[in-house]
């Protein structure tokens, strides 16, 4: 073969693995300048970047709100921040957080109690499985503030009526989170503890609930936002305090600042449920 030809044959073979370098590098370099927007299985996340967001949006809400010529429609968030203070001032917002948290807390543990026990009893008896859950599901399909009229006619119109139809509608999605954990758990660790003669009670410990916890725990951050609409459905319908009661009564009297305050205490106490089951998550799933 003539010596050009050799040349050319091996610049040819050597074109390729010059070429996948080149793309490795160019991956690399990707993977090392941009750690933000690349592909990842691992659960990370950069809360600075959660709060630049959070700027960036009221930044443009505050624009959009200069430009409009009638405050009344699209209130800014320095009206915002001004109503909420005033409401403090006044002990007004004090008095109704308060109340609303009392009422989300005892209807939240209630029914997330009840419903995590009759998820369990769900996934460990076959009996409960056949009788019960068919109960179970056709209740979660029920919108539970339709309820409320009914738990009202039958308990009056104090707190009773507004924490039972928080806890109602806290209660499916905790016992689907609860069962769902149990049908999850390797059936295969189970069956290996059986068969050194572990017993019940520890099997259920030390296998079984934290096989369960995930999904337990994400139970409880979707039923702590159907908690928080639920509360804010009672308290327009059936309440003379607490936030809901505060967002109905400002949108009446066209207080779109006082409403848009309502709003966003709203979405406060959603992320702080959110954060508590976060913490949760940090400190119960360490094994994952």
């Amino acid at each position: 073969m003539p010596r050009d030809m050799k040349i050319g044959s091996i610049a040819h073979e050597a074109a390729p693995d010059s070429e996948a370098g080149s793309s490795r590098r160019t991956d690399f370099a990707f993977a090392a300048s941009a750690p933000l927007v690349r592909p990842s299985f691992e659960p990370r996340s950069y809360p600075l970047v959660g709060w630049a967001t959070f700027a960036v949006v009221l930044a443009a809400w505050q624009l959009v709100a200069w430009r409009q010529a009638d405050a009344i429609l699209l209130p800014s968030p320095i009206d915002v921040a001004s109503a909420l203070y005033g409401m403090m001032g006044t002990g007004e917002l004090q008095a109704d957080l308060g109340a609303s948290l009392g009422r989300l807390t005892v209807g939240w543990v209630i029914g997330a109690g009840l419903g995590a026990l009759t998820g369990f009893a769900i996934g460990l008896y076959p009996l409960a499985r056949s009788s019960v859950l068919p109960l179970v599901n056709a209740l979660f399909a029920i919108p539970k503030i339709a309820l409320l009229p009914v738990f009202i006619v039958w308990l009056g119109i104090g707190e009773l009526s507004k924490v039972t139809t928080i806890a109602v509608g806290v209660f499916s999605p905790m016992a689907i989170a609860a069962y769902s954990g149990m049908d999850a758990v390797d059936r295969n660790l189970i069956r290996m503890a059986q068969s050194f003669s572990v017993p019940t009670l520890a099997i259920l410990r030390k296998v079984i609930l934290p096989g369960m916890l995930p999904m337990l725990l994400t139970g409880a951050r979707i039923s702590g936002a159907i908690a928080i609409v639920l509360l804010v459905g009672a308290e327009m319908i059936a309440a003379e305090n607490g936030v809901g009661a505060l967002a109905l009564t400002s949108g009446g009297l066209m207080r779109t600042d006082r409403l848009f305050a309502a709003v966003a205490i709203l979405g406060a106490l959603g992320l702080t449920a959110s954060w508590l089951v976060g913490l949760a998550e940090r400190a119960l799933l360490k094994w994952r």
